[in-house]
């Protein structure tokens, strides 16, 4: 059992040796990204319901 924890120790800090290499985004970078993320989906979302609603108007005419 020592050996598991052994390695388990080993693995967390290196785990935390990483995270110190990460360059993380600064806030305005996160709020930035978010808007666009957020922006480009209700963008795809609007246009996807667009084309569904044209081709739920044409199958409704050609079928009735």
């Amino acid at each position: 059992m020592a050996i598991k924890d052994n390695r388990f120790i080993e693995y967390l800090i290196s785990s935390r040796a990483e995270l110190k290499k990460v360059a993380w985004p600064t806030r305005e970078e996160v709020i930035r990204f978010s808007i666009i993320v957020i922006a480009i989906s209700l963008a795809v979302a609007l246009y996807f319901g667009i084309v569904d609603y044209i081709l739920s108007f044409i199958v409704e005419r050609v079928i009735a």
